[in-house]
C-alpha cells in the first residue's frame, strides 16, 4: 500500500470532469446522499477563501466553506447580491452598458422575476436549498393548453391568437392518423407481428382522438366554442383547423412550436418562490451576510506562489485582498476584461466560451384581463415576432393587477430588442401585445425592461457551448489555475438554471476543501497484489 495525502489523492482526482465528487466519496469525506447538505469532514482552520462574485454560486461557496471552518470574503461589484437571480419591484434600478439607470415604476406587491422564475421537480438541490432556508414554494404552472399561438405571416391562420390546445390537438390527431392509416395498409417496415400492429394502431387511435375509421375529427379536447352547462346545453366543438393551413401559417416551423411539456427540465411539476425568486438569493445572504463586500468590482486576479491576490475598487477606493484560494464566479464575458495572470489554456477559455443574448419586459396592467377576459392563468404564448414568448403570472391568481412577463426573447430577436430604448421596447412590447390581448390599449400602467447582454457585471444570459467548446474549453475551467478554481451555472451541464449554480458551487467546495486538508489516507498501488 503507497500512502498518499488525501490532497494528492483529491488532485488527481480533479484531473477527470467530475472526479472530486467522487472521490470524495471514496474516502468517506463525503455521505452518498443526493441533495443533502453536506457532511465534509476535516476543518479549514481559518485558511482565507476569497470568493469572486455574490450570486448563487458565490454565496453557496462560502455558505458552505463557513461552516467547514474557513475564512471566507465575497466580493459583489453590485450593491446588491443574487446575480441573475433577481426579481424586479417598485424602486428596483438596473443600468445598462449604453444607457442611463432605469427605475421601476411598479405598485408595491408587484413584481416579475427577470431572471430565473422556474424550478424543475427534478431539480432536487435547488429545493433542497429552498428547504434548508426555510423559503416557501408554490407550483409554477409553465404548461397551459389555454394560452395561445399567434403566427404574424400570409396563411389562412395568421395573425390570429390560436388556443395552444387546439394546435396541439390537430397536429398529434393528423399525424397519428398518417401513422395508423401506413401501418394498418403495410406501408412501414415496422418488423411487427400483425397482433404487435394492432396494438400500436390501437394506441395511436387513443393517443390522436381518431374514429374507428381512422380518421382524425375534433373532439373537446381541443375545447369549445360554446361550453358545456345546464339543461339543453351539450357545448359545441369547433372544426379542426386543416393540417395545410397550420403549416402555411408557420404554426409546425421548429422555432415556433414549442411543446414545453416534452422538455426534461420543463415537465410539471415545477415550482417558484413565494414572494419572487429572488427570495432564495436573500435567504442565502442572510447566512453569509458577514462575508459580503457589496460594490466591490474586481479589477485583478494574481496568482502568487503561495496563494492568490485580488485587487477591488469601492467607493472608498482601491483594496489588495490575499488569500489561500480565490473561487471566482464572475460570468465569463465580465471575467475576460478584468487583469489576470492566468495561463494562455485558461484565458482562451474565457474568451471561447459564449454567452445568451437575452432579454425581458415585465408589464404591469391595471387588471388581470388574462384571466378575467380569457381564462389564462399561467402559462406562455407563443408569437413567431420578436416577442417570442409572453409569460402570465402563477401568483396572485384573481388579484387586482398583475405584472404579465411582455416579451423573453433570444439570440438575434434579443439583440434587436436590446438596441431599443426603453420608452422604444416599451412600445414595441405594446405593439405586437396588444395583436393576442387588445386590452392592453386601456389596461397598461409602467413597464421595466432588461437586457442581460448589456447588464454590466453580467453580459449574458447564460453560457451556450458548441460543440468544440464543449469539448476544449469547458473542461479547462473544471479544473484550477493554480489557486483560482473556477464555478458557476457555465461550469455545468445545467446552464441557465439556478441548479447549475448550486452543483458547481458543491463541486468546488468539494475540491478546495480536499486541497487544503492534508490527512493522510492509504491507496492501494499498481504493483500491489490481487
Amino acid at each position: 500500500m503507497e500512502t498518499i495525502t488525501r490532497r494528492n489523492f483529491l488532485s488527481k482526482g480533479a484531473m477527470l470532469a467530475g472526479g472530486t465528487y467522487p472521490a470524495m466519496l471514496a474516502l468517506g469525506m463525503l455521505k452518498a446522499a443526493p441533495a443533502h447538505a453536506f457532511n465534509l469532514t476535516g476543518s479549514g482552520n481559518g485558511k482565507k477563501i476569497i470568493i469572486l462574485g455574490g450570486g448563487l454560486a458565490g454565496m453557496t461557496c462560502a455558505y458552505e466553506l463557513n461552516k467547514l471552518g474557513y475564512s471566507c470574503t465575497i466580493l459583489e461589484a453590485r450593491e446588491r447580491a443574487g446575480g441573475r437571480c433577481w426579481s424586479v419591484r417598485n424602486g428596483t434600478v438596473n443600468t445598462e452598458t449604453d444607457k442611463l439607470t432605469l427605475t421601476a415604476r411598479f405598485d408595491e406587491g408587484q413584481y416579475f422575476n427577470a431572471g430565473p422564475s422556474r424550478i424543475p421537480h427534478n431539480h432536487q438541490l435547488t429545493l433542497h436549498y429552498c428547504k434548508e432556508f426555510n423559503i416557501p414554494l408554490q407550483v409554477y404552472n409553465n404548461v397551459n393548453e389555454g394560452s395561445y399561438y399567434f403566427a404574424e405571416g400570409k396563411g389562412p391562420l395568421s395573425n390570429k391568437k390560436i388556443k395552444v390546445r387546439e394546435v396541439h390537438n390537430d397536429i398529434r390527431g393528423y399525424m397519428t392518423e398518417l401513422l395508423a392509416k401506413s401501418i394498418d395498409h403495410g406501408n412501414l417496415d415496422t418488423g411487427l407481428t400483425k397482433e404487435d400492429s394492432e396494438k400500436v394502431i390501437e394506441y395511436l387511435m387513443a393517443e390522436g382522438g381518431l374514429d374507428p375509421d381512422k380518421l382524425y375529427k375534433a373532439s373537446a379536447r381541443r375545447g369549445y366554442i360554446e361550453n358545456p352547462g345546464a339543461g339543453d346545453k351539450p357545448g359545441k366543438i369547433a372544426d379542426p383547423h386543416k393540417l395545410t393551413d397550420m403549416i402555411q401559417s408557420g404554426l409546425m416551423d421548429p422555432d415556433f412550436y414549442n411543446v414545453a411539456e416534452y422538455t426534461y427540465e420543463l415537465q410539471m411539476t415545477m415550482f417558484q418562490a413565494i414572494g419572487g425568486m429572488d427570495q432564495i438569493a436573500k435567504a442565502l445572504q442572510k447566512k453569509v451576510e458577514p462575508s459580503l463586500k457589496l460594490g466591490a468590482e474586481v479589477t485583478n486576479i494574481t496568482n502568487i506562489d503561495n496563494g492568490v491576490k485580488v485587487t477591488y475598487k469601492d467607493a472608498q477606493g482601491e483594496h489588495l485582498l490575499q488569500g489561500d484560494i480565490c473561487i471566482c464566479t464572475i460570468p465569463l464575458p465580465v471575467l475576460s476584461n478584468i487583469n489576470n495572470n492566468f495561463s494562455g489554456d485558461v484565458s482562451r477559455a474565457i474568451d471561447y466560451i459564449s454567452y445568451m443574448q437575452t432579454g425581458k419586459i415585465g408589464l404591469q396592467f391595471k387588471r388581470r384581463f388574462w384571466e378575467e377576459d380569457d381564462h389564462i392563468y399561467g402559462g406562455i404564448t407563443h408569437t413567431n415576432n420578436d416577442l417570442t414568448q409572453i409569460f402570465y403570472p402563477s401568483y396572485d391568481y384573481l388579484g387586482k393587477k398583475g405584472i404579465l412577463l411582455g416579451y423573453y426573447n433570444f439570440n438575434e430577436k434579443a439583440q434587436r430588442t436590446a438596441e431599443l430604448s426603453y420608452a422604444d421596447r416599451e412600445k414595441l412590447a405594446l405593439q405586437k401585445g396588444r395583436l393576442v390581448h387588445p386590452q392592453y390599449d386601456t389596461e397598461f400602467e409602467s413597464s421595466f425592461s432588461v437586457a442581460w447582454h448589456k447588464t454590466k457585471y453580467n453580459l449574458g444570459g447564460w453560457a451556450v457551448y458548441s460543440s468544440e467548446t464543449r469539448k476544449n474549453q469547458y473542461p479547462v475551467l473544471l479544473k484550477p489555475d493554480k489557486q483560482v478554481y473556477f464555478a458557476g451555472e457555465h461550469l455545468t451541464y445545467l446552464n441557465a438554471w439556478m441548479a447549475g449554480a448550486f452543483e458547481s458551487a458543491r463541486s468546488v467546495v468539494t475540491a478546495v476543501h480536499g486541497r487544503l486538508t492534508d490527512q493522510r489516507v492509504s491507496y492501494p498501488t499498481t504493483t500491489d497484489k490481487k
